[in-house]
């Protein structure tokens, strides 16, 4: 069975959390930890179908490949576009993990991230690819609100959060709070994206082809790591000899600009789509860097110098999805409310007796020590609301059928 409504209840009955990014693929085990952590690329044989790799060593086959043998990506910005050529890639890096681990368990519960706002298309390539893993029932739940779990975010309090969550192809902008999205917006900026705005000025000023591999040093140009000027090697366009130039930080800043800006305006889109009130808050409490790209160079300082807030990037940006998710699959965080994930009927009936019995506790220290404030019932932790935590996942849509 496939679920696209879900709770806490049916989060804390899964076994596996999967994050399923176009740079990495990161797989969560239950009571386990972090047990995949590969990069999303295969290397398949294109006359017998045969895998030859999975992973780092097909990474590094990228451009170094003869004609017989392919590497394929099979998930782009977040959603999965090959789904055979990713449920091969993950029965690979995880199968024999997992084989083990259900060897008395063969009905499989598996919850993965899907980007916010995603379509039924990218929604059902997603399930797909985890019922080939085995999976009888999969939960889908929003990557935003994972990852806000994931890097500490109170995301369940009234005050508001601003979350950015910088992955390799796409960057999601969204203000968390009670649990749920209130304005959120996507654009089509992420680590690559600058990567390839590099490698074109290169091109277009010093006419020389960049290896993928020579990307990083100037990274290093961009935080002002290194000198003044920093030599790189690549091809000549026009000859097709290797040679080297020497590149200023400054132009590489100029050039890394562009994309950026359009991060920049997604994000005074949202802030002005926010209630003044949530914006106050988030003028206090700042920015949350987050995803594989957030630590590129330069990236907080060009954040922080167009909308004058603080920012603070994760402790590991890359996990924050996989480990909110793995963190709610564990029954480690307090609920969410609203339209966040919200507690089973379970699961309300036992913290009701819960407080019940800190108020009768309370009552009888209050009761027993002299010199002390009689106990009011009214200064305890009220009861929520009716309705208020009858809210529905925001990796999910109420009412909406299973697929």
């Amino acid at each position: 069975m496939i679920s696209m409504t879900l709770t806490l209840d049916h989060l804390r009955r899964c076994t596996v959390a999967a994050d399923l990014g176009a740079a990495r693929t990161r797989v969560y085990l239950k009571q386990t930890g972090l047990i995949v952590d590969e990069p999303s690329v295969v290397a398949v044989n294109t006359k017998t179908g045969a895998l030859i790799a999975v992973g780092t060593p097909a990474e590094r086959m990228s451009g170094r490949t003869p004609a017989n043998i392919r590497v394929v990506r099979p998930i782009v910005g977040g959603t999965v576009v090959d789904i055979d050529m990713a449920q091969r890639m993950l029965r690979a890096m995880v199968g024999a993990k997992l084989r083990r681990a259900w060897r008395f368990r063969p009905m499989l519960r598996a919850a993965v991230c899907i980007p916010h706002d995603a379509d039924p298309l990218a929604r059902r390539a997603a399930l797909e690819t985890l019922v080939g893993l085995g999976a009888r029932r999969v939960e889908l739940v929003d990557s935003l609100i994972t990852a806000g779990v994931g890097c500490g975010l109170p995301v369940e309090e009234p005050e508001a959060t601003l979350i950015i969550q910088v992955g390799a192809a796409t960057t999601e902008i969204a203000v968390l709070s009670l649990g749920s999205i209130v304005a959120a917006d996507k654009v089509a900026m992420g680590g690559e994206t600058i990567d390839r705005a590099l490698v074109q000025h290169l091109r277009n000023q010093h006419e020389m082809l960049l290896p993928s591999q020579a990307v990083r040093p100037l990274h290093r140009a961009l935080a002002g790591a290194v000198p003044q000027m920093t030599e790189v090697a690549g091809r000549d366009v026009a000859t097709g000899l290797a040679r080297t130039v020497k590149v200023d930080p400054e132009e590489l800043r100029a050039a890394a600009q562009p994309p950026v800006t359009g991060l920049l305006d997604a994000i005074r889109a949202v802030l002005h789509r926010c209630p003044p009130d949530l914006v106050a808050d988030l003028a206090e409490r700042g920015v949350m860097l987050t995803g594989g790209a957030a630590e590129l160079p330069g990236l907080d300082t060009m954040i922080r110098d167009s909308t004058g807030m603080p920012v603070n990037i994760a402790e590991e940006p890359a996990l924050c999805a996989v480990q909110g998710l793995g963190s709610l699959i564990e029954g480690r965080d307090r609920p969410l409310s609203r339209r966040g994930v919200r507690p089973g009927r379970g699961s309300r009936r036992q913290e009701r007796q819960e407080r019940q019995r800190r108020r009768r506790a309370e009552a009888f220290t209050a009761g027993a020590v002299a010199d002390t404030e009689p106990f009011d019932p009214m200064a305890a932790d009220p009861d929520p609301e009716p309705g208020l935590d009858d809210g529905i996942a925001s990796g999910a849509r109420s009412g909406s059928a299973p697929l």
